[in-house]
């Protein structure tokens, strides 16, 4: 009765401890904001001169509708994008799809994530962006400059405004931590997800294998990393000798703010009156007005865009057969890379299930299943199996290995003594034909020859049976009579003895 009370309270503290832990996740997980100032993404990513809406660029950067190309395949490319405007919250978290792409085995130089307290360069000696920076620096790094054979990797460093980065050594003297991954030529976008929150800085990495976002894994992890509290974001690129088109597809940014902190409000500043809306309201309106007349304008000039139809502008949003085509084996791949994964987990388990089986047996000893622990009290083992049933299931496996042994050398008996038999019909050929010896037949033969001698002599002689007088003279017949039964015994006695040795080989 008492240990049952005990059980219960047990579980009754289990469960409180359970409940605090999920409120305390809860109450952990802190409040997020999409800060659409500092993010890009498509369609419609930049405008008809190229700018891009709260970001400035310059290099070698070229923008599109859909990506931004930061770097192109050819050699000696350099281009940065930076935002216009500083941050306004302590703690964020960076989501970046990307490409990095080239002909080559060896790609070069590489693409990098910025947070500073000011803005860089866009011709850089750093990844197309100013050395000695203060802030961050996340690089992803696709040339071997130290030649030891660990690129691509990624990196994070973490500059005061006074180190200049090491290009030698690939800067792995300088970094805060790293991680080997594999990110060019991928046959699905590359993605990097960059959190700073509690001083706490995470790297999450997805390869772009699959297209899921369970399959992120982390980079890296680092605790006490002091970044400027207002910084401008910045992505860059650079090609050297090796070149690869290095493409942002878009740039994601998220404020955190810890649970209990108050929101501030979304787009901050003085109300606009109504005055101010109404003008705003006309100059918009007279803004699609002259766009309008533009169009018009341009349709004029160009009479042979006027005759196109007007759904074909909409068919590079529609895949080919031969993307949907790959498309789908990627999916194939992505879902039997996921059922490979589920395989592993299941191993795993099995593994550990029959690990922690084997060390129950090891643990049960040979006189009981009573074990004392350190302090005294006994614990009752699962009666599961015990020793003596473990040593009989043992000799039962021994007793039947030996009966498989002696059947074996008896099988082996057997077949040399059918080899020696077939060896001996070898020898002879003519005794699976023949009912009787080889022997008795050439004695046959010779008594065929011997009357058949005696006939032609009696025949050559005809008056040899009336000239002989003696009184033990022997007639043909009779001599023939003689050797017929003579034959007739030896027949009889050979089959006597082919019988007995049929009987005989039964036995092999």
């Amino acid at each position: 009765m008492v240990n049952s009370i005990m059980a219960a309270e047990v579980r009754w503290l289990y469960v409180c401890i359970f409940l605090l832990k999920i409120l305390y996740s809860f109450g952990s997980v802190p409040h997020r904001r999409f800060e659409y100032k500092y993010s890009f993404k498509p369609p419609y990513l930049a405008q008809k001169d190229g700018s891009i809406p709260f970001w400035e660029t310059g290099g070698n950067l070229a923008a599109s509708d859909v990506s931004v190309r930061l770097a192109s395949s050819m050699r000696s490319q350099k281009g940065a994008m930076w935002s216009k405007m500083k941050t306004t919250f302590d703690w964020w978290e960076v989501d970046i799809i990307f490409r990095i792409t080239g002909r080559g085995r060896i790609g070069a130089d590489g693409l990098a994530f910025w947070y500073t307290e000011d803005k860089g360069d866009y011709n850089g000696e750093v990844f197309g962006s100013s050395d000695k920076w203060k802030g961050l620096g996340i690089f992803f790094d696709s040339f071997d400059n130290d030649n030891k054979h660990n690129n691509p990797y990624i990196m994070g460093v973490v500059n005061d405004g006074t180190m200049a980065f090491d290009h030698a050594n690939d800067g792995s003297s300088q970094q805060l931590a790293g991680c080997l991954r594999d990110f060019r030529n991928k046959p699905f976008p590359t993605r990097a997800r960059i959190e700073y929150y509690m001083n706490t800085l995470t790297v999450l990495f997805l390869g772009g294998t699959t297209n899921s976002e369970q399959d992120f894994e982390v980079c890296f992890r680092k605790e006490n990393v002091y970044l400027p509290k207002e910084g401008h974001f910045g992505l860059s690129a650079a090609t050297g000798g090796l070149a690869d088109d290095h493409d942002v597809i878009h740039f994601l940014t998220t404020s955190l703010y810890p649970p209990g902190t108050p929101l501030p409000q979304q787009g901050g500043g003085p109300r606009v009156s109504v005055e101010e809306q109404q003008k705003l309201s006309q100059e918009y309106a007279d803004y699609q007005r002259k766009l309008d007349q533009q169009k018009e304008e341009y349709r004029k000039e160009h009479p042979e865009s006027a005759t196109k139809d007007p759904e074909s502008e909409f068919e590079d949003w529609y895949e080919s057969d031969s993307q949907r085509e790959l498309r789908q084996i990627f999916s194939g791949q992505s879902q039997m890379f996921e059922q490979v994964r589920a395989l592993s987990q299941k191993l795993d388990e099995v593994i550990g299930r029959q690990e922690r089986t084997l060390s129950m047996l090891s643990s049960i000893p040979t006189g009981g299943a009573v074990v004392q622990q350190g302090s005294g009290q006994p614990v009752q083992m699962v009666d599961t199996i015990r020793r003596h049933e473990v040593d009989a299931v043992i000799n039962n496996q021994n007793s039947i290995i030996g009966l498989s042994k002696e059947i074996r050398n008896y099988i082996v008996d057997v077949h040399s003594r059918t080899d020696n038999i077939l060896q001996n019909q070898a020898r002879a050929p003519t005794a699976q034909v023949q009912s009787v010896g080889y022997d008795m037949v050439s004695l046959v033969n010779e008594l065929r020859d011997g009357l058949n001698s005696i006939k032609r002599e009696a025949a050559a002689n005809p008056q040899a049976q009336v000239d002989c007088a003696a009184p033990n003279c022997v007639s043909p017949v009779v001599l023939v009579a003689v050797a017929i039964f003579q034959v007739a015994v030896i027949l009889l006695y050979s089959i006597y003895k082919d019988n007995k040795e049929a009987q005989a080989k039964k036995f092999y």
